[in-house]
């Protein structure tokens, strides 16, 4: 990593700053190693890898380059990205507006099996150059592709790490808990999809992947059922590393909404997994009172967001209230939170915390989907710090001009 970052700066492909950022220090500098989490969701319970790389000397880099390249790939993917249940049921609602949603249309989705541990390390990084170049990069922040792709090669293929008190090196795959992983993987899965988005697009089908859980896809389709099941061989076919789950009907479940195609009608509600359990923050837990006030007020903004008819907001309404006391929430303090955020939203002085009749909530509700929400903005942050110049260097030669063109005046 040292001898690396030496030669870029000699050769003036990286900035001082940029240097400064990458380079590890050596008293921190320690090595990597892997550790298990079981995942109860899946049948089985099989671990997920996790390899610790807090203080790898090539955190640094890897740090680096995700902030450089993830808002890249944030900007020119965002029309086949969703960014959460919200973003889903706002694109659902236009597909259905559209007139494109019929009773015969079937709800798809999808995931790759252990996609992160199998990225082909060398073609990950050809498609890598491939994506800035088709974007119209030569440098991003003044560092050239050459250089990048150095950078992201010595992160990906050099990951080197212990366990059981023997050392090894990761040859197939990205290691889960470096940052640039993520961003990695998801560029290899841009062009995994491409012929599938051009064909989702040019049929005025949805098609989407999720930002941050990767590897998971919903799309709808009109076409018969057998039609979709080859179009997924076909992508199953495209890479030996590629392994796909899918479920295909005209009720699924993605990310925490459930969706149904009722007759051509959309429904949606909170999905809960079989194996979550009903806990959030105990109520006798020693937290500021406003992270009681927080649960409350989160889960009913899910709860209203989410379901698609009253009485599917009041369904979710009572499984809130029991999971509360449950978590030794009292009676009176729930009551109380219900009551605010309904007042609040639905502007009404109703002592009962209850909206009774279906145009208020259906009104309530779109007021509320139309509203961002925390991981939107943080997309649209990333993506305008594109078009914001954060090279110290760059900032101080404007300055000297600007304060030379004063003086000259």
């Amino acid at each position: 990593a040292v001898n690396l970052l030496n030669d870029l700066r000699s050769k003036k492909h990286i900035l001082a700053w940029q240097f400064d950022k990458m380079m590890p220090k050596r008293e921190n500098a320690q090595l990597a190693y892997l550790y298990f989490v079981p995942k109860p969701h899946k049948e089985g319970t099989p671990l997920r890898p996790i390899v610790s790389s807090m203080h790898m000397p090539t955190t640094g880099i890897s740090k680096f380059l995700d902030r450089l390249l993830r808002p890249l790939f944030d900007k020119h993917v965002r029309s086949t990205t969703i960014i959460d249940g919200v973003d889903l049921i706002r694109r659902l609602q236009a597909y259905t507006a559209n007139g494109y949603l019929k009773p015969t249309t079937y709800l798809c989705t999808f995931d790759i099996t252990d996609l992160y541990t199998m990225l082909p390390q060398e073609e990950s990084l050809d498609i890598l150059t491939e994506f800035l170049l088709e974007h119209g990069y030569t440098k991003v922040n003044a560092v050239p592709i050459d250089a990048i792709r150095k950078l992201a090669r010595l992160v990906h293929t050099e990951n080197v790490f212990s366990y059981e008190k023997r050392f090894y090196r990761q040859v197939v795959g990205g290691a889960m808990g470096s940052a640039f992983t993520l961003t990695l993987a998801n560029v290899f899965m841009w062009k995994w999809e491409k012929r599938l988005v051009q064909q989702q697009v040019n049929t005025n089908e949805n098609y989407g992947r999720h930002v941050q859980y990767i590897d998971d896809i919903f799309f709808t389709s009109n076409q018969p059922l057998n039609k979709i099941n080859e179009m997924l061989d076909n992508g199953n076919d495209f890479h030996p590393n590629i392994k796909l789950v899918r479920q295909i009907g005209k009720n699924v479940s993605f990310l925490d909404v459930f969706i149904a195609n009722d007759h051509g009608t959309l429904k949606t509600c909170v999905y809960h997994k079989e194996a979550a359990e009903p806990y959030t923050v105990p109520f006798n837990s020693d937290h500021p009172h406003h992270t009681f006030r927080n649960v409350i007020g989160t889960a009913l903004l899910r709860a209203v967001r989410y379901s698609s008819t009253l009485s599917t907001f009041q369904k979710e309404q009572r499984t809130i209230k029991l999971m509360l006391l449950y978590m030794n929430y009292t009676p009176r303090f729930i009551y109380s939170r219900f009551h605010s955020f309904i007042t609040i939203h639905a502007k009404t002085s109703n002592i009962q915390p209850f909206i009774h009749d279906e145009n208020e909530f259906r009104a309530i509700r779109q007021k509320m989907l139309n509203i961002p929400t925390i991981p939107e903005y943080r997309m649209t942050s990333r993506i305008e710090s594109d078009n914001v110049t954060s090279d110290p260097e760059s900032m101080e030669t404007s300055v000297l001009k600007t304060k030379s063109t004063k003086s000259s005046k």
